[in-house]
């Protein structure tokens, strides 16, 4: 499988406006980034004082600083300057000097093969078209016996109800691309050759208007009329 397919211009435009303007409402939201939320990832990857990870698409640094507290060094790499400044604001505030934030591309990580041994990416897949390419990035720069975690949100079963989901997110927030369900995830793992993964579950209550008024929705009007 090559990760060499060139990263399509029109998305690449919706991710940049989307989160370079949502960076520090993201950043602030207190559903996201609570201590309850980043110990589940945290207490998965195990980390130690011998490991050098990577967060890929980092956003506001949330994990990447609670993974620098118990590591020898952490990058945060994330497509959106907006949201790297957010992540060294958050490093500075904290106290965190192991910490190193890269801008670069999911699909093509700016790293050596090998080059981690926990590499993670939280609430990204489902900005991603091409999840299993980025998946296989995250493969290649771990090193053989490390750890790689994926946290995403997941639709049901149902095509139709996964899709009106879709559909509405969509809307909500113009660079998502799908959320997927579990089976499609746990798929993905199998397609870069990795074994089925170990799972844990959580649910993050968040108000729809809350969510409405973090992110910049598609106008809909445009949308009518170019029908």
């Amino acid at each position: 499988m090559s990760s060499l397919t060139p990263f399509p211009v029109a998305h690449d435009a919706r991710i940049q406006d989307q989160f370079s303007r949502q960076a520090e409402m993201f950043a602030a939201a207190p559903e996201l980034h609570n201590d309850d939320v980043l110990a589940l990832l945290i207490g998965a990857a195990k980390p130690t004082s011998t490991d050098i990870a990577l967060d890929v698409a980092c956003g506001p640094g949330t994990v990447s600083i609670a993974m620098a507290r118990r590591v020898t060094h952490v990058v945060g790499l994330d497509a959106t300057e907006a949201m790297l400044s957010q992540a060294r604001r958050l490093a500075t505030q904290s106290g965190v000097h192991n910490a190193e934030w890269r801008q670069g591309d999911v699909y093509a990580l700016p790293f050596e093969d090998a080059s981690f041994s926990i590499v993670t990416c939280r609430f990204a897949f489902h900005h991603l078209e091409r999840p299993a390419n980025a998946l296989h990035e995250m493969v290649r720069v771990c090193r053989p016996g490390g750890k790689i975690l994926v946290c995403d949100a997941v639709t049901s079963d149902e095509p139709r109800k996964a899709e009106t989901f879709n559909q509405m997110e969509r809307l909500r927030d113009p660079s998502t691309v799908a959320f997927r369900p579990l089976a499609t995830l746990l798929a993905l793992f199998a397609q870069v050759g990795l074994p089925k993964p170990e799972m844990r579950f959580f649910q993050i209550a968040a108000e729809r208007e809350q969510m409405v008024t973090r992110s910049f929705p598609a106008d809909t009007t445009m949308m009518a009329c170019g029908r």
